[in-house]
């Protein structure tokens, strides 16, 4: 019996280098279920170019830092492909497919394009079918699953419009994929809002543990919570939640009622989150290290992923043009 299928990707963005939002809301998750599923985890470079077209200098150091957080984490390419997804160009292909079928306000009313259109100023093609590049990453691996925050589940709405549409034209070639949260579907950055690197708030995997320190000390925290004897809000403050993490369920428990008592003060409270972090993240930290020093073997990784990855995209194109009617060329036919 063959494994249900997952299609996870994340962008080269920033300096490609993930952080704990990227971890814990999504990379652990994945690592729990690599026996269990069939995972396709995707670089999404042109995803990233909707937004940093003018910022292509460098990308491909930012997709190999990218890499060495996936496989750092625990994410085995034994059992997973890691790949990268501008060297499987049937992406593209099913893209450019089905654009013909998606009506464009469809597209408009994702919520991320209406927000990132004034905030970004962007008003391109390419951004504009985001969620339509983001469809066909999904179907062309007929992925099930597709682990998401909160925020990208109006994406996986519009991917399962789709392949209904689809499907209803042509045949039932695409199956209808489920969004899949995570246990922390949202982390705080350092400011109190969403951590990302758009917003200058985050805490990276490959931080060392005075960076680390650096951050975590000038974390946002409770507003009402003055002096060190005011009683504090833990469950709306950030420093409590990434406690709830890397702190002991036995220690995390009497940092909120020492906060909500008011005998323990923000600056106690973000020493102890700190030595719990960066003891929790040394064993990850030390294998990114290590990767750092053998980038041959990450772009190997990143070449054997992408040949695994296009595999079942040539199989899924092949049904694809075949349900469309569409005639195959030779090498689509002989299946090189």
């Amino acid at each position: 019996m063959s494994k249900p299928v997952i299609l996870s990707g994340m962008q080269p963005t920033g300096d490609g280098k993930l952080h704990l939002g990227n971890l814990e809301g999504a990379l652990k998750n994945l690592v729990s279920m690599q026996d269990d599923y069939q995972i396709y985890l995707c670089i999404v470079d042109w995803h990233a170019l909707t937004a940093d077209y003018d910022k292509t200098q460098g990308l491909k150091k930012r997709i190999l830092e990218e890499a060495m957080d996936y496989l750092s984490s625990g994410l085995d390419p034994e059992k997973c492909a890691i790949f990268v997804q501008s060297l499987v160009k049937e992406h593209a292909e099913l893209h450019l497919l089905l654009s013909m079928i998606t009506p464009l306000e469809w597209l408009r009313r994702v919520p991320s394009y209406k927000e990132k259109k004034d905030e970004l100023g962007l008003d391109s093609y390419g951004f504009l079918g985001y969620p339509l590049l983001q469809a066909a990453d999904i179907l062309i691996y007929k992925a099930e699953f597709v682990p998401v925050g909160k925020d990208q589940i109006p994406h996986i709405e519009v991917t399962r419009e789709i392949a209904r549409k689809f499907n209803l034209i042509y045949g039932n070639v695409f199956p209808e994929p489920q969004a899949k949260l995570s246990k922390y579907p949202t982390i705080l950055g350092t400011d109190g809002r969403k951590m990302s690197k758009s917003y200058g708030n985050d805490i990276t995997i490959a931080d060392s543990q005075e960076i680390t320190a650096q951050k975590v000390s000038k974390m946002y925290t409770d507003p009402k919570k003055i002096h060190k004897k005011d009683a504090g809000h833990p469950d709306k403050c950030p420093v409590f939640l990434l406690h709830k993490i890397y702190t002991p369920q036995m220690d995390t428990e009497r940092v909120h009622t020492d906060c909500i008592s008011g005998k323990w003060g923000c600056v106690e409270c973000k020493k102890k989150l700190i030595e719990n972090m960066n003891e929790a993240l040394a064993p990850i930290r030390k294998k990114r290290r290590e990767l750092e020093k053998n980038i041959d073997y990450v772009e190997n990784v990143l070449y054997s992923g992408s040949d695994k990855a296009r595999v079942r995209a040539q199989e899924t194109m092949k049904e694809v043009r075949g349900a469309m009617g569409m005639m195959e060329s030779k090498i689509h036919r002989d299946g090189r």
